[in-house]
């Protein structure tokens, strides 16, 4: 079986336990050709100590999804600077690297999702020589043979550009979080199809998406070659959404493979800051739409937005007693509005 080289990239943001439960996991998994880059976005914590700790083999994490494997302890890692990890110097060293390693860059900033996985992306293509970039959440864990199904499958079609895999709720072992994603650009939202559901097989048929989420995200390099790297001015949310749709319009499909399956924990970082999530999901939903939202969709959007959206959302957080939330959310709405993100 012919195994392309898959360069699997993972976020960590003063979440060790959650990344070294997913690491483990990635290497117990039956494919053959893959190499793992953490960025790690200015952590506070322990986080690079510890990661170097499982890389060696001192660290043993916990889970109900694995028995820990001693055996492939240690695991080669490198370990650079954001500058470093694009470098010359970096990139002269590539036959240096062993390709079931880790790589870890540390970044000197939180750059949030988009720039995060830039970093990592770069890397990749510059470094590993990679067919497939994975974008990975730190906080999940993987069955054996999720990235087996995903690439056999994706390359099984050229005109598969994005792929994932059916998502389960962590602690839910059978209640399905995605299986599959639809935009109704009308009225700027998103959607989890099964979002909550229990898995008695309704969604195990391979369709076609309108996007893949973020949480696990398969891209062929071919795809990054024509589209570019995410914009970073998203910093977070949406920007999965935005980089699927512009996939389409060059003709590429975003597929969702259920027999590829994971296991997702839920948005712990962005919940560590108070107010973070409702600025950017109100800021980037005009970005998105202002892009990809016909004039006439755009304008029934923002009839609906305000007319409706915007008072459910600051009633809502009044009631909650989040005051810093209902700042946050109409400083997005303003910057969605006025700022143009491809001109900053």
């Amino acid at each position: 079986m012919n195994y392309p080289r898959v360069s699997i990239i993972i976020l960590n943001w003063n979440g060790w336990e959650d990344t070294v439960e997913c690491l483990e996991s990635i290497f117990q998994i039956n494919y053959l050709n893959y190499s793992v880059i953490i960025v790690d976005n200015n952590s506070n914590d322990e986080s690079i100590c510890k990661i170097k700790e499982y890389a060696e083999g001192k660290l043993k994490p916990q889970s109900n999804f694995f028995d820990y494997d001693f055996s492939n302890k240690p695991i080669k890692l490198v370990e650079y600077t954001k500058n470093e990890s694009e470098s010359l110097k970096v990139i002269e060293n590539r036959n240096n690297l062993t390709y079931n390693g880790i790589t870890l860059i540390k970044n000197d900033e939180n750059d949030g999702f988009a720039e995060g996985n830039n970093i990592g992306i770069r890397y990749a293509l510059k470094t590993l020589n990679t067919d497939y970039i994975l974008l990975l959440n730190n906080d999940t864990v993987v069955d054996k043979d999720f990235l087996n199904k995903l690439v056999q499958y994706s390359k099984s079609d050229k005109n598969i550009g994005i792929i994932g895999p059916k998502i389960y709720y962590y602690d839910f072992l059978n209640k399905i979080q995605v299986a599959g994603a639809k935009i109704n650009l009308w009225m700027g939202k998103s959607y989890l199809v099964g979002d909550y559901e229990i898995d008695k097989g309704q969604y195990d048929e391979i369709r076609e998406v309108d996007f893949i989420s973020g949480c696990c995200f398969l891209v062929k390099k071919e795809v990054i070659d024509k589209l570019g790297l995410f914009n970073a001015n998203y910093h977070c949310y949406w920007e999965e959404s935005d980089y699927c749709l512009s996939s389409k319009k060059i003709g590429y499909q975003c597929i969702y493979y259920p027999s590829s399956k994971i296991w997702h924990k839920g948005s712990k970082s962005t919940n560590k800051v108070n107010g973070l999530l409702s600025y950017y999901m109100a800021r980037n939903r005009f970005w998105f739409m202002k892009k990809h939202a016909s004039t006439i969709q755009y304008v029934i959007f923002v009839l609906y937005f305000f007319m409706f959206k915007f008072w459910h959302v600051n009633i809502d957080f009044l009631f909650k007693r989040k005051i810093k939330d209902i700042n946050r959310f109409s400083s997005g709405v303003k910057d969605g509005i006025k700022i143009d993100p491809n001109n900053q």
